[in-house]
């Protein structure tokens, strides 16, 4: 007797879909071009075809929880092959923006990231409410501070404590966020791999996972998987870019740190200090890389791009501007402009710390895990 299944489609997960993105789901009829097309898709079990399938039923379940939407980089082969024009490269990114907010916590937070309405607010208003209370109150920001020790000093205006009084609880934040989605999210994509027969370990073994972590890190750095691609290859450069300059901020960001407090050197540091000059190329190549990104997504009519796209090019562009225009008319002697540019690119990093659990950014860590746990699963 053949067996039975029960489906239950969930329509308002088709719905959500649909606003994210995903607007081209319907247009689908199952051909498979999208899975033989793709640079990427592993040889057993390939996506996107089984992908496009469940978002059609709306089985919220075997797509939140599955390993393979984040394996897709989006290399835009599918979408353009695509004979229906059903975009299964737009329909696997609103996917993953779906889980995003599906595993970090609280809901609402998540909500409010990906509102358009709600950025005025929580973006903007909600940061400069927190730096001017908690300043007024200490005492660490300053509206006419005195010359430093070597000319302009930034810390004379908003205190290197009031900085670090904000921003080490945000990073605190964002890391007890990600332990507790990631707890889930490893649960679940390998619960999905062992039904869906994409691995033969039934245990999860999470020495095994460090070491797939390990093994795949090269390809990761290397970003081999755009070079991969054909359709948007030259998203490569802008990627890459942008990829470096972080972890190029995110170096220099912990030596002053222990420059600072360890070792009790106080800035300004001089220009030709090598981790000055680590700092301002990364800030020249996250501002490149940024605007790059921006002109490959207008040049790209046929590829849906979201306010989540948008928010976070904005986002990493605003954080290169107003980095490089603080410290260039900090060097011009413009002490107003400076500490306005200061305050400015402050609100922009706390934006992409306190909401990086919540927006796109944040396919970083699980794009990360889920290529971790592909390298471990052994599949070909």
């Amino acid at each position: 007797m053949t067996d039975k299944y029960l489906i239950e489609p969930d329509v308002n997960f088709i719905k959500e879909i649909v606003g994210l993105g995903g607007d081209s789901l319907k247009k689908c009829f199952q051909c498979a071009t999208c899975s033989v097309v793709c640079p990427i898709s592993p040889d057993t079990k390939p996506f996107p075809r089984k992908e496009m399938i469940a978002a059609s039923w709306g089985l919220k379940d075997r797509l939140v929880n599955n390993l393979d939407i984040w394996l897709c980089h989006h290399c835009g082969d599918c979408t353009t092959m695509c004979p229906r024009g059903a975009k299964p490269g737009e329909v696997l990114a609103a996917i993953r923006s779906y889980a995003i907010t599906d595993y970090a916590v609280p809901k609402a937070v998540g909500k409010w990231v990906n509102d358009p309405k709600m950025l005025p607010l929580i973006g903007f208003v909600v940061p400069v409410v927190i730096f001017l209370v908690l300043g007024l109150i200490t005492g660490l920001l300053d509206f006419s501070p005195p010359l430093g020790e070597h000319g302009i000093s930034h810390s004379m205006f908003f205190s290197s404590w009031l900085v670090d009084m904000i921003f080490v609880p945000l990073a605190g934040w964002v890391v007890v966020i990600f332990a507790m989605g990631l707890k889930r999210f490893i649960n679940d994509i390998h619960e999905n791999a062992v039904l869906e027969g994409k691995t033969n370990k039934k245990e999860l073994e999470f020495g095994g996972l460090i070491k797939g972590l390990l093994r795949v890190l090269p390809t990761i750095l290397k970003q081999d998987k755009f070079s991969e691609c054909s359709e948007n290859k030259d998203r490569d450069v802008a990627h890459w870019m942008v990829f470096l300059s972080f972890i190029g901020l995110f170096i220099v960001t912990n030596i002053f740190f222990i420059a600072l407090y360890g070792l009790q050197l106080h800035g300004p540091y001089s220009q030709l200090n090598p981790v000055k000059w680590l700092a301002n190329i990364s800030g020249v190549a996250l501002i490149i890389g940024s605007i790059l990104m921006i002109k490959n997504r207008l040049a790209k009519t046929d590829q849906t791009s979201s306010y989540q796209d948008w928010y976070l090019i904005g986002l990493v562009l605003g954080l290169g501007v107003t980095g490089m225009f603080t410290e260039m008319s900090r060097l011009a002697g413009m002490a107003g402009v400076t500490y306005f540019m200061y305050f400015i690119h402050l609100v922009f990093v706390f934006n992409l710390f306190a909401f990086l659990p919540f927006s796109k950014l944040a396919h970083i860590v699980y794009r990360t895990v889920a290529m971790a746990y592909n390298e471990y699963s052994e599949r070909q």
